[in-house]
């Protein structure tokens, strides 16, 4: 029996949780927060950081602002799982363009896993702290724990991939931060980041015709 392009999309969106969540894990449980380890030189490491917030490490506002980002993506998340294998259906619909809300899809999935469970299963981890409302970090190596160190979708995602292209300084008459280190794309993020923005990025460069079959008010399902 024939696999449907929508169980393929399924198992592409397995595969980018099962190996999102294996690297983070194997982070988690094995460096400390901060650590980092240079892979290719110094343009490709792997520096363990964990956010609170949103993608490539910012912030969404403290405890209320986490929750309503989890909130979000669950929203978005069960939309696509919804919408994937009606999408399938309609004429014109490419596997790229399914394949890349899959992918959205994942790194979403993956997301959410850390913010909603990981303060559950982890006895550490960065929490925040209302007496000065900032987000506080810890030491050692976190140990899966029946305890855990925050409730409910209070868990930080785990970040650790990081491209640094470029590191040099600012020049000395620069109008501002006058020789301060400067990186290029010295953002931090993980697969599952890296799934979404992708995918999304994919979609919009070479999928435009079939998004807009997509769109299109004239093609019925």
């Amino acid at each position: 029996m024939q696999m449907t392009l929508s169980k393929k999309a399924f198992i592409f969106i397995g595969i980018i949780l099962l190996i999102d969540q294996a690297v983070k894990f194997w982070v988690k449980t094995n460096m400390y927060l901060n650590e980092e380890i240079h892979v290719v030189g110094e343009w490709f490491n792997i520096l363990f950081t964990e956010n609170p917030g949103m993608a490539f490490g910012m912030l969404f506002g403290g405890p209320t602002g986490k929750i309503l980002l989890v909130i979000l993506r669950i929203a978005l998340a069960i939309a696509l799982i919804v919408y994937i294998p009606k999408i399938t259906r309609k004429e014109g619909i490419t596997t790229g363009l399914t394949f890349g809300i899959a992918g959205i899809c994942a790194g979403a999935l993956g997301n959410i896993i850390d913010s909603a469970f990981y303060g559950l299963i982890f006895n550490t981890g960065t929490t925040y702290n209302p007496d000065i409302g900032k987000y506080m970090e810890y030491t050692g190596i976190s140990e899966l724990s029946t305890t855990g160190y925050a409730s409910f979708m209070h868990g930080c995602v785990v970040d650790m991939l990081q491209f640094p292209i470029i590191r040099t300084n600012y020049p000395d008459w620069f109008p501002f931060n006058a020789g301060k280190k400067f990186v290029f794309f010295g953002p931090i993020f993980n697969i599952a980041d890296a799934a979404i923005s992708v995918s999304a990025i994919y979609i919009l460069l070479f999928q435009r015709k079939a998004l807009n079959i997509l769109f299109s008010k004239h093609n019925t399902e």
